[in-house]
């Protein structure tokens, strides 16, 4: 199954048939089979026909849409009812705080010991890195013995902090990078994590709507406005084995740098990434969710994207009863 993003700004996709075809003006300039497509991203200005969007529905192929500068803007998606005893279970099981705790340790767990792979190599040879790596598998640790949620997402807040110090050791002081923050990302280092965080999520919720959860029901995430908490848990594991370690590729090679972002007046986006960096980013995300790891549930290896799509269904027999507890993805 393929992703296809449109980035040619004022383009049109239209329908011929059973194929997708992007203009700009008159220019016909490419066109895309539906076969096998799982999913449309359309970044920035660029609109599609009514039938078009018909077609897509009817073929359940997603439909994403994003601002040129990485902010998720919504998504086209049918939206069936055949999942109701599902959701409900998962309804019943947000409620349950025991278990609730249960899965975030799990998913906090996932998530501090992909960040230690992020962090091991550069630890043998900066001491602040190592640093950084100790103190944040202390937080584990006592993470995995916490109370409550409120007490886990403690631990957890603690261990991030670490992290971000020893990625802060991957980028030159030139880049500005002093700690992780988001509203707004007020530098380029996170710049590019936000706008990799977008692609993450926009795939995540695909596939728990794919599986039939509600996207918005999470454990370590709970009830929030307009967020999407069970998107927010199953990312957590994926977070630093897909965007970081694409963001930090891309810095260390400098295949992209500080030439490659603008600052802009606005409070909400005070600096944003450029064209060429926008496409540079999504093409190195793209190939690293065909990038192969070992999942039991495929019985050896797969792909990232797939390794998503797995996880959700893990999730979804955690609450059906068929399996007694979640277990994230650890990599070594």
């Amino acid at each position: 199954m393929s992703v296809v993003y449109v980035r040619e700004q004022g383009s049109m996709v239209r329908k011929r048939g059973e194929r997708l075809f992007v203009t700009l003006g008159k220019e016909e300039v490419f066109d895309i089979p539906l076969a096998n497509l799982e999913q449309l991203v359309l970044v920035g200005n660029v609109q599609m026909t009514t039938q078009t969007a018909t077609l897509l529905l009817r073929s359940h192929v997603d439909v994403v849409f994003m601002s040129t500068y990485g902010k998720f803007r919504g998504r086209l998606m049918l939206n069936e009812s055949r999942f109701a005893q599902l959701r409900h279970a998962q309804l019943r099981l947000c409620d349950d705080d025991r278990r609730s705790l249960d899965i975030a340790a799990q998913i906090v767990a996932g998530k501090v010991n992909n960040q230690r792979v992020v962090l091991q190599r550069r630890a043998e040879e900066d001491a602040y890195a190592r640093q950084a790596l100790n103190g944040m598998m202390s937080m584990l640790q006592s993470a995995l013995q916490a109370n409550d949620l409120d007490q886990l997402r403690g631990y957890e807040g603690k261990a991030a902090a670490y992290y971000f110090d020893g990625v802060k050791t991957f980028f030159d002081p030139t880049w500005g990078f002093t700690k992780r923050e988001y509203y707004p990302p007020p530098d380029p280092a996170n710049a590019m994590l936000s706008f990799a965080y977008t692609l993450l999520l926009k795939d995540v919720v695909a596939k728990i709507q794919i599986v039939g959860l509600d996207p918005y029901l999470g454990f370590f995430h709970t009830l929030g406005y307009n967020r999407p908490g069970l998107a927010l848990d199953i990312m957590e594991e994926f977070r630093p084995s897909i965007s970081d370690s694409v963001v930090l590729t891309l810095v260390r090679s400098n295949q992209i740098t500080l030439d490659d972002f603008e600052k802009t007046n606005r409070p909400d986006l005070p600096v944003r990434l450029a064209k060429p960096a926008i496409e540079k980013l999504i093409e190195a995300y793209e190939q690293r969710l065909h990038e192969r790891i070992f999942h039991p549930l495929a019985n050896g290896q797969t792909s990232y994207r797939r390794a998503i799509e797995l996880q959700v269904r893990r999730m979804a027999q955690v609450i059906l009863g068929d399996a007694p507890t979640y277990e994230s993805i650890q990599q070594r």
